[in-house]
């Protein structure tokens, strides 16, 4: 028997045989210059340019994070992590890198999953739904899968938001997308994505009240319209089965004409109410229709002739009618609370009504409510939701700077109480505490409490939410994470609310997220132009910025919009000693001066605006005023760095000490 002859080279022929596939779960990262065909037929050198930095910097950060390269054509990659966090973290210094110029408008999509990796190739369902996350992302942003989301969600230094679950084309299972949101990362605007797929529908049971149409001959009947609508729809939130649209978010789509589909899009619902009333003496005339929203179908339509005194039982009707079309089982309780009636004096509940409809108004209105909301409960005295109306509108107030706290803080606390001891059951007193225990008398363990019991109460009261992202940072702990999820979730309640993005701005403002700041500032002036709190924002990143031309362009817009506000007089202030321009800040404190002979100016911002002059001594002589006063903006200068002209003063930490923040 012959022997076996080894060939020669042969263990170099057994290295050079193809590896068999291996299977590994993995971070998979597509990323592409979008765009990138156009730019080369318009200006090829700068595409290539463009191109030669994204690939320089690509193998940088992948080399760093351990990564690897599997493929690198044209204007596109794929690359592999075993680590999502390291997947991310070197996506997200990628895309920092792609911002400066020349700018690189890169989209970056990541996922975590099984994959089949053979040779240089690689298979699978994760590589499919990594370059679907991909497809939809916009140029400078980052979208992760909620896998991926999963891996990283508990690391400080990446921040995300989601933007609601998708179906991916030949992907079986819906998957919810989160945006990277890390300072100078991109996040889309909106609602609306456009990639290789769609967004899940809304689901089956869900519904916008939107405004009913005022059909009077008196205008100024619209307050008791928009009244109407609200009730319903806050008889409806208390629902579990039922998912309702915030008012601010409804009310959005006041007097537009506008398609049902979009309404349906951008608030998450399958099915709208519409409604008008008109009202001629004791008699009123309500008609209703439930629509819904993918077909415009008609599901349930009314009308009610009615006396005025019959409000709370068309009310009842409307929304228990609501419930049986889209067939929600309701329980006993779940019946009470839809039929309970906090007053049954129509006066005192038509008093109400204009309270709340001049309290959304903001701005000096906030006086006119406090006013409705005070007769209404004089002339009842058991109306729960007078009460809450009251001390909201009060704190609302001292916030918006209208009156001293001091003036207001028993008035509102005892009507929050009052509140409560008539209905446990209302979230808003809850939260009214909440501020009052922390802006005003500064016990933030008991403020904590009550935000606490405020959404617990109502998990979909937004109010509750971002008072609560602010107390966590731009006024007490400084623990941001707490902070942005709060006004991340009051955003999801309220998209369309500018109030929402405006507070979320200011803590992002406060943690030094100047360029997130500025973007989400701005998506709230798109919903509001006139919102005196986004404006604001804007001009304080662009400050923060130091783009003080700007700066001093949005400063002067606010003004202009506000009816010189003394806060944004205060800004631009800032603004002009900051370069240089100190005859301009003396005209405006002379200004503020002259003012406060004749009106209430807050003494925090007194003290700012003396600080900005040049005055230090002035400055804290306000600040002892707005001690006294309980000014509730002092727990804002912690964080907030309007306060930084203060903060090389030895009187500035004392002052802290006086308010007595937390450790």
């Amino acid at each position: 028997m012959s022997k076996n002859i080894i060939p020669p080279y042969y263990d170099l022929y057994l290295r050079n045989l193809p590896m068999p596939p291996s299977r590994r779960l993995a971070a998979i990262m597509f990323a592409d210059i979008a765009g990138y065909t156009a730019m080369m037929q318009e200006d090829e050198v700068l595409a290539m340019q463009v191109r030669g930095k994204f690939k320089k910097i690509l193998e940088e950060e992948i080399a760093a994070h351990k990564g690897q390269i599997l493929e690198l054509r044209g204007d596109g990659s794929l690359c592999i992590f075993s680590s999502t966090i390291e997947g991310v973290q070197a996506a997200i210094a990628l895309q920092s890198a792609m911002q400066k110029e020349p700018v690189v408008p890169l989209r970056i999509g990541i996922h975590t999953g099984d994959v089949i990796i053979e040779e240089n190739n690689i298979y699978g369902d994760g590589v499919n739904i990594a370059s679907r996350m991909e497809s939809f992302a916009i140029p400078g942003s980052i979208f992760i899968s909620g896998k991926a989301y999963d891996d990283i969600k508990n690391q400080k230094d990446i921040q995300t938001i989601s933007l609601g679950k998708y179906l991916f084309k030949n992907v079986k299972e819906q998957l919810e997308i989160f945006a990277v949101n890390n300072e100078g990362i991109k996040v889309p605007v909106g609602n609306k994505l456009e990639g290789k797929g769609e967004k899940v529908k809304a689901a089956e049971k869900s519904i916008a009240v939107l405004p009913f149409a005022n059909m009077s001959s008196d205008p100024e009947q619209e307050y008791f319209s928009d009244g109407m609508a609200e009730e319903i729809l806050n008889s409806l939130t208390h629902l579990k089965d039922l998912k309702v649209a915030g008012r601010t978010s409804s009310f959005q789509f006041k007097g537009k004409n506008i398609d049902l589909r979009e309404v349906g899009d951008k608030l998450g619902v399958s099915t709208v109410l519409e409604g008008s009333v008109r009202r001629q003496g004791n008699r009123i005339r309500i008609t209703t229709q439930l629509i819904n929203v993918n077909d415009g179908f008609h599901l349930w339509s009314e009308r009610y002739d009615r006396d005025y005194n019959d409000i709370f039982t068309i009310q009842d009707e409307i929304a228990l009618a609501i419930t049986e079309k889209l067939k929600i089982t309701l329980l006993e309780k779940d019946r009470e609370k839809i039929k309970k009636a906090h007053t049954q004096n129509t006066e005192a509940y038509e008093l109400y009504l204009k309270g709340r409809f001049y309290l959304a108004r903001r701005g000096p209105f906030i006086l006119t409510a406090i006013e409705y909301f005070r007769r209404a409960i004089e002339l009842d005295p058991d109306f729960s939701l007078g009460y809450a109306g009251y001390a909201d509108a009060n704190f609302i107030s001292a916030f918006y700077s209208l009156l001293p706290g001091n003036k207001v803080m028993d008035i509102g606390k005892q009507a929050a109480e009052t509140a409560i001891k008539l209905d446990p059951s209302l979230c808003e007193p809850y939260a009214s505490l909440g501020f009052y225990h922390t802006a005003l008398i500064w016990d933030w363990a008991e403020g904590k409490k009550c935000f606490s019991k405020s959404i617990e109460l109502n998990p979909g009261y937004a109010t509750g939410h971002y008072l609560f992202g602010l107390y966590y940072y731009a006024w007490v702990t400084g623990i941001f994470e707490e902070g942005d999820k709060h006004c991340q979730i009051a955003i999801k309640l309220e998209p369309l609310s500018a109030i929402a993005h405006a507070i979320y701005s200011g803590v992002l403002i406060a943690g030094s997220k100047y360029e997130k700041a500025l973007a989400v500032a701005k998506a709230g002036a798109e919903l509001d132009a006139n919102s005196f709190l986004c404006n604001r924002s804007i001009e304080m990143c662009y400050r923060a910025l130091k783009k003080y031309d700007e700066a001093i362009e949005a400063a002067e817009h606010l003004i202009k919009i506000s009816k010189r506000h003394p806060h944004a007089l205060c800004d631009l202030m800032g603004m002009y000693a900051e370069t240089g321009r100190m005859e301009e800040v003396k005209i405006l404190m002379q200004e503020l001066k002259q003012r406060s002979a004749n009106e209430f100016i807050d003494a925090v911002y007194m003290a700012l605006a003396a600080a900005h002059s040049g005055n230090m001594d002035e400055a804290f002589e306000y600040l002892d005023a707005a001690i006294i006063e309980r000014d509730p903006m002092l727990i804002t200068l912690k964080y907030m760095k309007y306060s930084t002209p203060l903060r090389n003063d030895p009187r500035f930490e004392k002052l802290l000490q006086r308010i007595g923040f937390p450790e």
